[in-house]
Protein backbone atom coordinates (compact mmCIF):
# COMPACT_ATOMS: atom_id res chain seq x y z
CA UNK A 1 0.00 0.00 0.00
CA UNK A 2 3.00 2.66 1.23
CA UNK A 3 4.61 1.59 -2.16
CA UNK A 4 0.98 2.42 -4.46
CA UNK A 5 0.95 5.92 -2.52
CA UNK A 6 4.52 6.75 -2.60
CA UNK A 7 3.97 5.70 -6.87
CA UNK A 8 0.94 7.69 -6.89
CA UNK A 9 3.04 10.67 -5.58
CA UNK A 10 5.88 10.66 -8.00
CA UNK A 11 3.32 10.62 -10.79
CA UNK A 12 1.69 13.44 -9.90
CA UNK A 13 4.80 15.28 -9.20
CA UNK A 14 6.33 14.21 -12.97
CA UNK A 15 2.91 15.44 -14.02
CA UNK A 16 3.89 18.72 -11.94
CA UNK A 17 7.33 19.57 -14.24
CA UNK A 18 5.12 19.00 -17.22
CA UNK A 19 2.84 21.67 -16.01
CA UNK A 20 6.25 24.07 -15.91
CA UNK A 21 7.44 24.61 -19.31
CA UNK A 22 3.80 26.21 -20.40
CA UNK A 23 4.92 28.66 -17.37
CA UNK A 24 7.54 30.25 -19.06
CA UNK A 25 4.85 31.14 -21.75
CA UNK A 26 2.86 32.57 -19.05
CA UNK A 27 5.22 34.70 -17.23
CA UNK A 28 6.00 36.44 -20.49
CA UNK A 29 2.62 36.90 -22.01
CA UNK A 30 2.11 38.60 -18.17
CA UNK A 31 4.79 41.40 -18.66
CA UNK A 32 2.72 42.35 -21.22
CA UNK A 33 -0.40 42.94 -19.42
CA UNK A 34 -0.86 45.81 -17.61
CA UNK A 35 -1.95 44.87 -14.15
CA UNK A 36 -5.30 46.06 -12.20
CA UNK A 37 -3.15 48.46 -9.17
CA UNK A 38 -4.58 46.57 -5.71
CA UNK A 39 -7.18 43.85 -7.94
CA UNK A 40 -6.45 41.59 -4.93
CA UNK A 41 -6.71 43.71 -2.23
CA UNK A 42 -9.77 45.60 -3.30
CA UNK A 43 -11.62 42.01 -3.71
CA UNK A 44 -11.00 41.80 -0.20
CA UNK A 45 -12.18 43.97 2.39
CA UNK A 46 -11.23 43.65 6.24
CA UNK A 47 -9.87 40.09 5.92
CA UNK A 48 -13.68 39.43 4.36
CA UNK A 49 -14.67 38.63 0.30
CA UNK A 50 -16.36 40.74 -1.15
CA UNK A 51 -17.52 38.39 -3.44
CA UNK A 52 -20.32 35.64 -3.27
CA UNK A 53 -19.38 33.21 -0.61
CA UNK A 54 -18.35 30.20 -3.03
CA UNK A 55 -15.73 32.37 -4.57
CA UNK A 56 -12.55 33.54 -2.82
CA UNK A 57 -9.04 34.23 -4.43
CA UNK A 58 -7.10 30.94 -4.21
CA UNK A 59 -3.40 31.06 -4.07
CA UNK A 60 -1.39 29.54 -6.51
CA UNK A 61 -0.12 26.45 -4.62
CA UNK A 62 -3.56 26.08 -2.45
CA UNK A 63 -4.49 22.46 -2.63
CA UNK A 64 -8.58 21.75 -2.90
CA UNK A 65 -9.48 19.31 -0.20
CA UNK A 66 -10.54 15.81 -0.86
CA UNK A 67 -14.01 16.45 0.15
CA UNK A 68 -14.30 19.94 -2.34
CA UNK A 69 -12.84 17.70 -5.18
CA UNK A 70 -13.55 16.38 -7.96
CA UNK A 71 -13.49 12.46 -8.04
CA UNK A 72 -10.77 12.19 -10.48
CA UNK A 73 -8.20 14.23 -8.61
CA UNK A 74 -7.17 15.38 -5.04
CA UNK A 75 -5.59 18.73 -5.34
CA UNK A 76 -6.62 21.52 -8.13
CA UNK A 77 -4.43 24.55 -8.27
CA UNK A 78 -5.28 27.83 -9.86
CA UNK A 79 -2.76 30.36 -11.26
CA UNK A 80 -1.30 33.51 -9.47
CA UNK A 81 -3.09 36.65 -9.82
CA UNK A 82 -5.90 34.32 -10.91
CA UNK A 83 -9.34 34.21 -8.96
CA UNK A 84 -11.08 30.50 -8.52
CA UNK A 85 -15.17 30.60 -8.38
CA UNK A 86 -16.80 27.25 -8.68
CA UNK A 87 -14.62 24.63 -10.25
CA UNK A 88 -13.28 27.46 -12.78
CA UNK A 89 -10.22 30.02 -12.66
CA UNK A 90 -10.74 33.16 -13.84
CA UNK A 91 -8.48 36.77 -14.39
CA UNK A 92 -9.20 40.32 -15.47
CA UNK A 93 -6.79 41.29 -18.03
CA UNK A 94 -6.96 45.22 -17.72
CA UNK A 95 -5.93 45.79 -21.50
CA UNK A 96 -7.84 46.76 -24.32
CA UNK A 97 -8.12 44.26 -27.55
CA UNK A 98 -10.56 43.40 -29.80
CA UNK A 99 -12.82 40.71 -29.14
CA UNK A 100 -10.58 38.50 -31.31
CA UNK A 101 -7.08 39.73 -30.29
CA UNK A 102 -8.42 39.07 -26.46
CA UNK A 103 -9.58 35.37 -27.68
CA UNK A 104 -5.63 34.64 -28.65
CA UNK A 105 -3.98 36.43 -25.62
CA UNK A 106 -6.21 33.82 -23.71
CA UNK A 107 -5.25 31.24 -24.97
CA UNK A 108 -1.64 32.14 -24.79
CA UNK A 109 -2.33 31.72 -21.23
CA UNK A 110 -3.91 28.26 -21.78
CA UNK A 111 -7.77 29.70 -21.46
CA UNK A 112 -10.51 30.64 -23.58
CA UNK A 113 -12.57 34.10 -23.06
CA UNK A 114 -14.71 33.76 -20.06
CA UNK A 115 -18.32 31.67 -20.17
CA UNK A 116 -21.50 32.79 -18.06
CA UNK A 117 -23.34 29.52 -17.82
CA UNK A 118 -25.54 30.81 -14.58
CA UNK A 119 -26.33 33.53 -12.55
CA UNK A 120 -23.93 33.10 -10.05
CA UNK A 121 -20.71 32.90 -12.49
CA UNK A 122 -22.45 35.85 -14.19
CA UNK A 123 -22.55 38.00 -10.91
CA UNK A 124 -19.26 36.75 -10.36
CA UNK A 125 -17.71 38.15 -13.18
CA UNK A 126 -19.75 41.50 -12.79
CA UNK A 127 -17.65 41.68 -9.81
CA UNK A 128 -14.56 41.42 -11.04
CA UNK A 129 -14.96 43.85 -13.72
CA UNK A 130 -16.29 46.36 -10.90
CA UNK A 131 -13.21 45.90 -9.14
CA UNK A 132 -11.00 46.36 -12.01
CA UNK A 133 -13.10 50.12 -12.24
CA UNK A 134 -14.55 48.87 -15.25
CA UNK A 135 -17.77 48.69 -16.66
CA UNK A 136 -17.59 46.53 -19.83
CA UNK A 137 -15.59 43.44 -20.79
CA UNK A 138 -15.02 40.88 -23.40
CA UNK A 139 -17.13 37.55 -22.74
CA UNK A 140 -16.18 34.37 -25.12
CA UNK A 141 -19.85 34.34 -26.19
CA UNK A 142 -20.44 34.67 -30.26
CA UNK A 143 -22.84 34.02 -32.90
CA UNK A 144 -22.62 32.12 -36.29
CA UNK A 145 -24.66 30.91 -38.40
CA UNK A 146 -27.68 32.89 -36.14
CA UNK A 147 -27.11 30.77 -33.27
CA UNK A 148 -25.09 31.94 -30.17
CA UNK A 149 -22.34 29.98 -28.46
CA UNK A 150 -19.56 30.02 -25.88
CA UNK A 151 -16.01 30.10 -27.42
CA UNK A 152 -14.68 27.34 -24.68
CA UNK A 153 -17.50 25.05 -25.86
CA UNK A 154 -19.89 25.05 -23.00
CA UNK A 155 -23.32 25.10 -23.53
CA UNK A 156 -25.74 28.50 -24.36
CA UNK A 157 -28.60 27.41 -22.48
CA UNK A 158 -28.22 30.64 -19.83
CA UNK A 159 -29.20 33.75 -21.13
CA UNK A 160 -28.79 37.16 -19.55
CA UNK A 161 -29.80 39.46 -22.06
CA UNK A 162 -29.73 43.77 -21.42
CA UNK A 163 -30.17 44.48 -25.19
CA UNK A 164 -29.63 42.10 -28.06
CA UNK A 165 -28.53 43.80 -31.24
CA UNK A 166 -28.18 42.49 -34.87
CA UNK A 167 -26.37 39.43 -34.49
CA UNK A 168 -24.96 39.31 -38.23
CA UNK A 169 -23.66 42.89 -37.49
CA UNK A 170 -22.94 42.76 -33.86
CA UNK A 171 -21.54 38.77 -33.43
CA UNK A 172 -19.76 39.21 -29.99
CA UNK A 173 -20.56 39.46 -26.67
CA UNK A 174 -19.44 41.59 -23.47
CA UNK A 175 -20.34 42.09 -20.28
CA UNK A 176 -22.40 45.13 -18.46
CA UNK A 177 -21.35 45.52 -14.87
CA UNK A 178 -24.50 46.63 -14.12
CA UNK A 179 -27.19 44.47 -16.03
CA UNK A 180 -27.00 41.64 -18.35
CA UNK A 181 -24.94 41.05 -21.12
CA UNK A 182 -24.60 42.83 -25.05
CA UNK A 183 -23.62 42.24 -28.55
CA UNK A 184 -21.56 44.43 -30.24
CA UNK A 185 -18.57 44.39 -32.87
CA UNK A 186 -15.96 41.87 -32.39
CA UNK A 187 -13.63 45.00 -32.90
CA UNK A 188 -14.10 47.20 -30.81
CA UNK A 189 -12.15 47.35 -28.07
CA UNK A 190 -12.19 46.18 -24.37
CA UNK A 191 -10.59 44.75 -21.34
CA UNK A 192 -11.82 41.39 -20.82
CA UNK A 193 -12.04 37.94 -18.47
CA UNK A 194 -10.21 35.08 -19.34
CA UNK A 195 -11.16 31.60 -17.79
CA UNK A 196 -9.84 28.40 -17.66
CA UNK A 197 -9.48 25.14 -15.91
CA UNK A 198 -7.14 24.75 -12.59
CA UNK A 199 -4.53 22.48 -12.70
CA UNK A 200 -5.32 18.87 -11.20
CA UNK A 201 -3.20 16.81 -9.52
Amino acid sequence: MKTLLVLSLLLCASFADKEKAPEAAVEALKEQIVAVPGMEEKMMKDGEVSMPEDSVPVPRNAPVFEEEAAPESRFNFCPSDWFRHESRCFVFINTPMTWYSAEEHCNGLGAHLASATNPRQYSFLQQMTRTAGQSNAWLGGFNLQGRWMWIDREGFYYNNWYSQSSSSSLPCIHLRSSYGWSNTQCGTTLRFICSKNPFSC
